[in-house]
């Protein structure tokens, strides 16, 4: 079977790790073909080219598929999906703009966050913030799927893959107003190997300094709970939950984080997990690989001080 994997490419730039991740997942149904599409792809085809799985790459510009401009995307693979059994993604913002609008095109459903790959026609995905496995079986002529990557390795790399020049595309139906885009040193949350998150028990935005110098002194991402952002301790960007951002980086440290049910929806499956809390019997520890009943004001300024 042939299969259409749509790359995560951001303003040029191939995101290596959610797209490997995805290629080890599309690898599962049959012959992978990778399509990069932007105002700039080439340098992100090349790139995927390299990974292993991969038997082809379409590259795409145009600059109507520039500006991460999610109609013009949806209407260029539609228009290649004739040749392909499945249609498939990251499951990141970009690919759950894209493909939606692609499934409802083409009239079938979407089957969205797949954590694992059963056939060619059944997958399955958590539900309930992770606490139950839906398997789901679909009898469309096409799969549209999105990939949770956090449960899939990276495929390796040293493969050099076909690249084929197609045409672009546009859409009238949005355009493009302006970015804002914060700027950070910091690793990007969803792909960071190391991630400190901060929750309630932090107490205030002051205080989440402390998870920054953590952070900082980890090379880590920061990440906060639902908690700790509706208080306005941190930005929404920092979410990591069932309503924010999924992780699975292979340290996680969670400081003043209790461990309500949707928080470790979004971390549970991080390799490592380390958990500091005063409170003996919070959730979190349920989890933890490693717990410190303690003090947060006390232990995180000795751990930092220490690194």
């Amino acid at each position: 079977m042939a299969v259409l994997l749509l790359a995560e490419v951001t303003d040029g730039h191939l995101s290596m790790d959610a797209t490997a991740k995805a290629v080890t997942a599309a690898a599962k149904l049959g012959d992978v073909t990778v399509l990069c599409a932007g105002a700039r792809a080439a340098d992100a085809a090349k790139e995927a080219a390299t990974i292993a799985g991969v038997k082809k790459v379409l590259c795409a510009e145009d600059a109507g598929l520039g500006h991460r401009l999610a109609e013009a995307t949806a209407d260029l693979i539609v228009g290649l999906a004739g040749d392909y059994e499945h249609i498939v993604a990251p499951a990141t913002t970009d690919a759950k703009n894209v493909m939606p609008r692609v499934a409802a095109l083409l009239d079938v459903m979407v089957i969205s966050d797949a954590s694992g790959v059963v056939d060619a026609n059944t997958f399955e995905r958590p539900i309930y913030a992770g606490n139950a496995i839906q398997t789901v079986k679909s009898k469309d002529g096409k799969k549209v799927v999105t990939f949770r990557t956090s449960t899939f390795d990276a495929a390796a790399t040293g493969n050099s893959a076909p690249v084929e020049t197609i045409a672009g595309a546009s859409s009238e139906l949005s355009s493009w107003v302006e970015d804002k885009v914060a700027a950070s040193d910091r690793p990007e949350l969803t792909s960071a190997g190391i991630v400190v998150s901060g929750g309630r028990g932090v107490g205030s935005e002051e205080n989440f300094a402390l998870i920054e110098k953590l952070a900082d002194k980890l090379g880590a991402a920061v990440g906060a709970s639902r908690a700790a952002v509706d208080s306005g301790f941190a930005p929404n960007d920092w979410q990591v939950g069932q309503t924010g951002k999924v992780v699975a980086p292979n340290l996680y440290v969670a400081v003043g984080i209790s461990g309500a049910i949707q928080h470790l929806a979004g971390m549970k499956d991080s390799k490592i997990i380390v958990a500091i809390n005063k409170d003996e019997e919070a959730p979190i520890f349920q989890v933890a690989d490693f717990g410190l009943v303690a003090d947060l004001f006390t232990a995180v300024p000795e751990l930092v001080e220490k690194l």
